[in-house]
C-alpha cells in the first residue's frame, strides 16, 4: 500500500487551485509552512484540506499527522473503504505523485531496496488524495482511503489510494455527498507512472 507520497507545491499555487473551483479555504492556523518534498512518509506532518462540520463549499487547510497509532501501536497509514459509511471528517491530502515499491524482476544481492514507482496524475500538476481525519492519542491526524486497485496500479499493487480529480474535491468535502458518488477508480491512462530507484530496506519491511 501507499506510505511515501510525494508534494512539490507551493501555498500559492494550491489556494489559487481551490478559488478557481470556488472552494473557500480558511486557515485557522496561520499559512501552513509546507517545503517541497520527494518523500512524505507515515508519521511526517503534512498538509490538507479538512472538511468543516455543517458548511459546504469550504475547507481549512492545517498541517497534520499522518498516520494516527493503531491497537497495536502500529500507524493507520491507509484505511479501507469497503463497508463504511464515510460522511464525516473528510480530507483532502495535497499531493502531486505517490509511490509503489515492488520486489526487482531480477534479484539484486549487494542491494536491497525495493523497485520504487513514481504515479501522477496526467493533465495535472498536482492533485487530491481521498482521506479522512480524526483525534488520537498524538493528536489530530489523517489516513488515506484505499480500495481495490484500478487499470494503472493493479500491476504494481491489489490496492491503492484514491486520488480525485479537480472536480471531485468539492464533492468529498460536502457531508450531503454520498461516499460511493465521490470515490472510484480513474480511467486507465490517468496515473502515469516512472520507475525511480531507491526504496530502503525500512521501507520494504512495510509492504
Amino acid at each position: 500500500m501507499c506510505n511515501d507520497y510525494r508534494l512539490k507545491v507551493d501555498i500559492a499555487s494550491i489556494v489559487e487551485d481551490f478559488e478557481d473551483l470556488k472552494i473557500r479555504i480558511k486557515m485557522p492556523e496561520g499559512k501552513p509552512n509546507v517545503p517541497a518534498r520527494d518523500d512524505i512518509r507515515m508519521t511526517d506532518m503534512a498538509p490538507i484540506v479538512r472538511s468543516v462540520e455543517g458548511a459546504r463549499g469550504m475547507g481549512e487547510l492545517v498541517n497534520r499527522r499522518w498516520s494516527w497509532p493503531g491497537n497495536r501501536g502500529k500507524p493507520i497509514y491507509n484505511f479501507r473503504t469497503e463497508g463504511r459509511e464515510l460522511r464525516s471528517h473528510c480530507a483532502l491530502i495535497l499531493a502531486d505523485g505517490f509511490y509503489q515499491f515492488t520486489d526487482p524482476p531480477v534479484p539484486r544481492p549487494k542491494d536491497k531496496r525495493l523497485d520504487k514507482w513514481l504515479f501522477t496524475m496526467k493533465d495535472h500538476d498536482w492533485f487530491c488524495i481521498a482521506g479522512i481525519w480524526r483525534e488520537s492519542p498524538a493528536g489530530e491526524a489523517f489516513t488515506m482511503l484505499t480500495m481495490n486497485a484500478g487499470p494503472d496500479v493493479s500491476p504494481y499493487h491489489h490496492r491503492q489510494i484514491i486520488p480525485l480529480t479537480h472536480d471531485q474535491w468539492g464533492h468529498w468535502l460536502d457531508p450531503t455527498v454520498p461516499a460511493k458518488h465521490v470515490l472510484g477508480r480513474l480511467p486507465q491512462g490517468s496515473l502515469p507512472v516512472i520507475q525511480v530507484y531507491g526504496a530502503p530496506p525500512a521501507q520494504a519491511a512495510l509492504l
